[in-house]
């Protein structure tokens, strides 16, 4: 079911003050939610030991945000180095952080592995030319190709450009061993979204027998193998929960069979982020205008800009409005905003109550993958990004983008190269 009972009961009666406080739109993340998540995720793999969860700070880069996952225990994922500048903004290093990156440059890895390293996950064999210095430890992405599906968000794993593939696995380790590595663990990231608990119990078995394989063969003793993220959430009403506790079972007797096996076991890791964040923020955006042509339009003040992923994969977010909760749909209707992009739309044929300017929209699930890829075509500007907190007042995490930001770029000292220079 999108958006809790709990937060709901929290957002509810507070909603037209937070709004008339702060304007909207804006995003508005539930503490509450978050820590129950952080603290279900630790106790139902707690009898795995070493289990940790490195949140993929691409989902919500916020430090505000990420201090309180970081204080559950969590690492971060990160893929740039501005996402590894945020994290150790927060305290986080070494062994906190992974750097999960791809097509990266030389330039990237050196920051990478300077202010108190990071565990460096490789996504191709080439790269192991392009590290400044032997790091402490070192994985490698894997990519099965046609021996695992994937899904329609991270695509067919034979057409993906992330990876080592199946025949370069053992190479990239030799590679790694011959630079002189001491400790090495293994990583994979096949689906995203996906609620099939078994799917990611497979992917648990595909990196334990790949660890198998690579122990008989060269004698590594890997201290992790990291599972990715892809954990899903329903954003649907019709969509079933994540059951979490059979996928930690079936993996709890995967680590099992592998240490009878081999007398040794990794510890788990893991990178979700949806699944931590996802379900515990809405797009707060009020109705601005109605249009009445081939279809009836309900345009709000937000726009894509502040929430990509209906008009880039077709994705479906829940929406109600605020004090129409119980009323039955009456109209059918495009929920639009202001883009010149005729994708940018936030339903489509969705039947709602009927609204008026001035009502406030709820738009579910953006606590993941929300505010973090917005743009600013046509000159639009993100929102602010707000936090319910437990106590029950609500914090400004992130201010507005103001024109000011918007041309920032703009503001430099020129630099001309002369003509015939060389």
């Amino acid at each position: 079911m999108p958006m809790s009972d709990s937060f709901s009961k929290r957002l509810s009666p507070i909603l037209p003050d937070i709004v008339d406080t702060f304007g909207t739109p804006f995003h508005i993340y539930d503490e509450t939610g978050i820590c129950d998540t952080c603290d279900t995720l630790n106790t139902v793999f707690a009898p795995i030991g070493g289990f940790k969860e490195y949140f993929a700070v691409k989902a919500l880069p916020n430090p505000h945000i990420m201090k309180i996952l970081f204080e559950k225990g969590f690492g971060f994922d990160c893929s740039s180095v501005p996402e590894l500048a945020l994290s150790r903004k927060i305290g986080a290093k070494g062994d906190d952080i992974m750097f999960t990156s791809n097509n990266t440059s030389a330039a990237q890895f050196t920051e990478a592995m300077d202010h108190g390293g990071c565990i460096l996950n490789l996504d191709d064999i080439s790269l192991i030319s392009k590290l400044p210095a032997v790091p402490d430890v070192i994985c490698f992405r894997y990519n099965p190709g046609p021996r695992r599906s994937g899904n329609h968000i991270i695509g067919n794993p034979v057409e993906a450009k992330y990876g080592v593939s199946h025949d370069q696995i053992k190479k990239a380790y030799e590679a790694a061993i011959h630079m002189g590595v001491k400790r090495f663990g293994i990583h994979t990231m096949l689906a995203s979204n996906e609620r099939n608990f078994a799917y990611m119990v497979e992917t648990a078995d595909m990196l334990l027998d790949i660890v198998t394989e690579l122990f008989q063969h060269l004698d590594i003793r890997f201290e992790f193998i990291n599972i990715g993220g892809g954990l899903g959430i329903p954003y649907s009403p019709n969509d079933q929960l994540f059951d979490l506790a059979a996928m930690a079972r079936g993996i709890m007797q995967s680590l099992e069979k592998f240490r009878k096996k081999n007398g040794f076991v990794p510890r788990l890791y893991m990178e979700s982020g949806r699944y931590i964040t996802g379900p515990h923020g809405v797009l707060i955006t009020s109705v601005i205008n109605h249009k009445h042509i081939y279809r009836d339009y309900v345009g709000v003040d937000a726009s894509m800009a502040a929430l990509m992923r209906p008009g880039m994969y077709g994705a479906y977010h829940h929406i109600h409005i605020h004090g129409k909760e119980h009323l039955p749909p009456s109209k059918t209707v495009d929920v639009v905003g202001a883009l010149c992009e005729n994708n940018d739309k936030f339903a489509i044929q969705r039947q709602l109550p009927e609204t008026r300017e001035g009502d406030i929209l709820v738009i579910h699930d953006t606590g993941a993958h929300g505010h973090s890829m917005g743009f600013n075509y046509n000159g639009h500007l993100r929102p602010k990004e707000l936090m319910l907190q437990k106590d029950g007042s609500v914090v400004l995490i992130r201010r507005a983008e103001t024109m000011a930001d918007y041309f920032a770029t703009l503001d430099f000292v020129p630099q001309v190269m002369p003509a015939n220079a060389s």
